[in-house]
């Protein structure tokens, strides 16, 4: 049974070996060069330092995926909206451990007053991330179309939302 709780800097090896296969070997991420071990800790410690979720699900004694949300823009104005992120290791698609992730993290953002997640798709032909946004009550907004270069091909951005909590019907100070 999947055990999903929050990212322990112990976990950061495991998290940097799923991030870095996709880096190198997928278009969900348009970094062409893996971050180094103390990279990834560092943004680990940038997430929970703004007291946003970041958590990894295990699966059979192993580090099955990750996910966290960060704030979408530096700028203040988007202090209550997050984009997510959520990663897989490479032997664990189609087995609904993203929606387990995307859920969790979801209502953790929720709880830590994110009011709009958004997700940032890279490849629209990336059906299994844009699947299980889907799942989860994200809507379509958008694409950028040939906006990066990987791989030696243009690839778009799939952009995608979903409203948390009160949304935008009230203030945030409600």
């Amino acid at each position: 049974m999947p055990i999903l709780r929050p990212c322990l800097a112990g976990d950061i090896p495991a998290v940097t070996a799923i991030y870095a296969h996709h880096v190198l070997h997928g278009t969900g991420t348009f970094e062409i060069t893996p971050p180094t071990e103390a990279d990834m800790l560092g943004r680990h410690s940038e997430v929970l330092s703004r007291g946003l979720p970041y958590l990894v699900l295990e699966h059979a004694g192993q580090l099955a995926g990750f996910a966290y949300c960060n704030w979408f823009k530096p700028r203040p104005a988007y202090r209550f909206s997050a984009e997510d992120s959520i990663y897989l290791a490479p032997h664990c698609h189609g087995q609904g451990h993203g929606r387990l992730l995307l859920a969790e993290l979801l209502t953790q953002a929720q709880r830590a007053g994110v009011r709009k997640l958004i997700a940032v798709i890279g490849d629209s032909a990336n059906a299994g991330s844009i699947h299980v946004h889907r799942s989860q009550g994200f809507q379509h907004v958008g694409v950028l179309s040939a906006c990066g270069w990987k791989f030696e091909r243009w690839l778009d951005v799939v952009l995608m939302e979903k409203s948390l909590g009160l949304g935008s019907s009230h203030s945030p100070r409600q």
